[in-house]
């Protein structure tokens, strides 16, 4: 049985190497999305400049949005949830931001509940 024949190796080393490219992943996105805030500003930054909702409700959050929205607009407290709640009114940039961290937080509390990697 020992040594194991030519095929055995590869499958061993292809799981071997797998293995340590889903821990590298899983180490890397952990280290830059939960140790570093870069990705955080950068994503508010854009928000902020780029989103004249946001400054509509930064101005005057207790109040609801000028005469000209929609009906049926909320403005809650919550910046973010003023945006999500206005979706359609949002910006590409603020859809694409808001679309990346709500695909990130489902997948991860997917995969996590079923025991896959992610961090």
């Amino acid at each position: 049985m020992w040594p194991p024949d030519p095929s055995q190796k590869e499958v061993l080393g292809f799981a071997v190497s797998c293995r340590v490219l889903t821990l590298v992943l899983q180490v890397l996105t952990r280290f830059l999305c939960s140790s570093t805030p870069i990705v955080y500003w950068f994503s508010a930054h854009l928000l902020h400049h780029q989103e004249p909702l946001l400054r509509s409700l930064e101005t005057v959050p207790w109040k609801p949005l000028a005469g000209d929205s929609p009906p049926g607009q909320k403005v809650p407290r919550n910046s973010i949830m003023g945006l999500l709640y206005n979706w359609k009114t949002c910006s590409l940039v603020t859809r694409c931001i808001l679309g990346y961290f709500l695909t990130y937080w489902l997948l991860g509390l997917v995969l996590h509940c079923n025991f896959l990697p992610w961090t």
